[in-house]
């Protein structure tokens, strides 16, 4: 019976993946993440971003790991108003990402692409100011990250972190490497903290989502 019940498990999480079409424009950025060996978040977890910026009709949104800019364009297609600040290290993802949004027809006026370490460009942001807060990079500072994105979201604000349940390692409390232990750890964190209302989901490697109350 438990056999059944996982191959059920497993063939429901597919049918969700796959029940995403993702638009062209994205699936070509994809082609090239994967060309260069970067991963990306998956087209489902793509979805939930659009949707969260459709659903607080978002103004300014941030994210912490731009990679060649796939997560940014889904949230930009989440509305035509919503502002991106995307913040990544790697000077050579960052070129790729902004020939992403140029070829997507994304105007500069909704971009601000900026190089350099997250926590510290996080701490230069203004206070209330966003709407959704994607982290998805710089695993060793999640834990300063996420103190920063809960004073730069606005109340009903919404904080995502990707990666969540890392390849599944973190359900099985006897695995304990350093990736695994950093976001089970923040998980907890984030379980405890009032100021959030707080879901885990299974989407694509495991999607943490978290609302700021009023």
């Amino acid at each position: 019976m438990l056999l059944f019940e996982m191959v059920d498990k497993i063939s429901s999480w597919k049918y969700a993946e796959d029940y995403v079409a993702e638009p062209e424009h994205i699936a070509r950025a994809r082609q090239r993440a994967e060309e260069m060996g970067v991963e990306s978040i998956t087209p489902s977890v793509g979805a939930h971003l659009a949707l969260l910026v459709n659903a607080t009709n978002a103004k300014a949104v941030v994210e912490v790991g731009t990679g060649i800019g796939i997560s940014g364009l889904w949230m930009l297609s989440g509305n035509d108003q919503v502002v991106l600040a995307t913040i990544e290290t790697e000077g050579e993802y960052l070129n790729q990402a902004k020939a992403a949004f140029t070829n997507a027809g994304i105007p500069s006026s909704r971009l601000r692409i900026i190089n350099g370490k997250s926590v510290e460009v996080l701490a230069n942001l203004a206070d209330a100011a966003y709407d959704l807060v994607l982290l998805d990079a710089d695993r060793e500072t999640l834990d300063q990250q996420v103190l920063e994105a809960s004073r730069l979201l606005r109340p009903g604000g919404v904080l995502a972190i990707a990666h969540a349940l890392w390849r599944d390692r973190v359900p099985d409390l006897v695995l304990r490497d350093d990736n695994t232990q950093i976001y089970r750890d923040v998980l907890k964190t984030i379980s405890n903290i009032d100021q959030f209302i707080s879901v885990l989901s299974p989407a694509g490697d495991g999607l943490l989502l978290a609302s700021k109350r009023a």
